[in-house]
């Protein structure tokens, strides 16, 4: 605010000041939106690192196809289903236009729509975990495609662009624990559920047998690369600084304390349960706290952020055991941290907001309108993807060969292994 005064002072024909909001907002979005971008490195090294070495490069593989054909569909048809014109479900314009999008933007249109991007990439790459060390690489990337042009969008649409339904019912996801993670969670759920456990996740009296990642020092750089990301990904969603300077500081505190408190209460609970802390499900445990804080950072007060936080670092380790044991087999536990804690964050708006949630003496509207806003998007996410895998499985397949999924992706595919060693 001192820098709007000092401008202020000065000779009008020397500075234009609505040029130097321009300016400082647009710095702003592009620093944030390239944080986000490095977030993909995060996933690439925590998947990595939670599968074997034979599958390192495939897992690394399959989150550059979450940047390229997502980038380029996002592109070509996602950005405009998203934010063109709306009839309350989506819209129908394609590519970046220079028309006003109603979201009272002080940045360019195409830098908007690469901040977006982050945050499509970033909901694709969650599926790319649950579907690790058995997927065929051309459909998934065929299913990326799909997700990233027409699926994210839509869910977008519906609660970013001003028209959306849920928009106008007043559905509060400020960065995306809904239409990000929800949306590559129960997607991730699907999927999983379609393509079938790895060849012997689990015996024939159906006891898991764990398959331990390669590399969890590997995983842990993947995950605080995504923790460093995070500051970019809910800050970023105020898209502007000027003006938002007290709105920015909320969120940076709430999204810290939620993610810390995910993994005091995931190392606790893990103790206690287990007799030692389980620090892959304390990595997992910080992740849910940030997933879980994404949609209510800007609207919750501290104490509650950190609430959520200790909820979620339970409820990931709680989700993880559920879907072992329905034998649905998630390598890197994206269905939990994304999917289950995407939707406890969404609905934990409505209790914990400090302006209509119910803890607060809002009465239950907010509540209701969460609730339903979330179920929307997860039943979107997870029929559409389920139907779409149900097709490619019948037509072009959709899981490697039995030799493949043995020997290792890796070295049948890309005649390369992730490490090399020297006689």
């Amino acid at each position: 605010m001192e820098l709007l005064a000092l401008i202020a002072q000065q000779p009008t024909e020397l500075i234009d000041q609505k040029e130097i909001i321009h300016g400082i907002d647009s710095v702003w979005v592009a620093l944030c939106g390239a944080i986000i971008f490095l977030m993909e490195g995060g996933f690439a090294l925590l998947e990595a690192g939670f599968v074997r070495a034979k599958n390192a490069m495939s897992i690394i593989a399959k989150v550059m196809i979450d940047i390229i054909f997502g980038g380029i569909a996002f592109y070509i048809i996602g950005f405009g289903i998203a934010y063109g014109k709306s009839n309350g479900w989506f819209a129908l314009d394609f590519g970046i236009t220079t028309d006003d999008l109603g979201l009272g933007l002080t940045v360019s249109n195409k830098l908007f729509w690469f901040i977006q991007l982050g945050f499509a990439i970033a909901s694709i790459s969650i599926v790319s975990g649950a579907v690790a060390e058995r997927m065929k690489l051309w459909s998934y990337a065929l299913f990326v495609f799909i997700f990233c042009a027409v699926m994210y969008p839509v869910a977008a649409h519906w609660v970013w662009n001003p028209d959306g339904w849920l928009a106008l019912r007043g559905f509060n996801d400020f960065a995306g624990s809904s239409a990000v993670h929800a949306m590559g969670g129960f997607a991730a759920l699907a999927a999983a559920i379609v393509l079938g456990p790895r060849l012997g996740k689990y015996t024939k009296t159906g006891k898991s047998n764990p398959i331990p990642g390669h590399n969890l020092p590997l995983a842990a750089v993947g995950a605080f690369i995504l923790w460093f990301g995070w500051f970019g990904f809910n800050p970023g969603s105020t898209l502007s600084a000027v003006g938002n300077w007290e709105l920015i500081g909320t969120v940076v505190v709430n999204t810290f304390l939620a993610s810390a408190a995910g993994g005091l209460s995931t190392m606790v609970y893990t103790y206690f349960k287990y007799g030692q802390i389980d620090i892959t499900m304390a990595i997992n445990g910080v992740l849910a706290g940030l997933v879980a804080i994404t949609a209510g950072c800007n609207v919750v007060d501290s104490n509650s952020a950190i609430i959520i936080g200790l909820i979620a670092g339970v409820l990931v380790d709680l989700a993880v055991i559920f879907f072992d044991k329905i034998k649905i087999d998630d390598p890197v536990g994206a269905i939990a941290v994304h999917g289950i804690n995407g939707l406890f964050g969404t609905i934990a708006v409505g209790f914990f907001a400090t302006e209509n949630g119910l803890f607060f003496g809002g009465g239950t509207s907010l509540l209701v309108t969460q609730t339903i806003g979330v179920i929307a998007i997860g039943s979107l996410s997870f029929i559409v993807t389920y139907l779409l895998m149900v097709i490619l499985k019948k037509t072009i397949g959709i899981r490697v060969s039995r030799r493949e999924e043995n020997a290792g992706i890796d070295a049948v595919s890309f005649g390369v292994e992730a490490y090399t060693t020297f006689e």
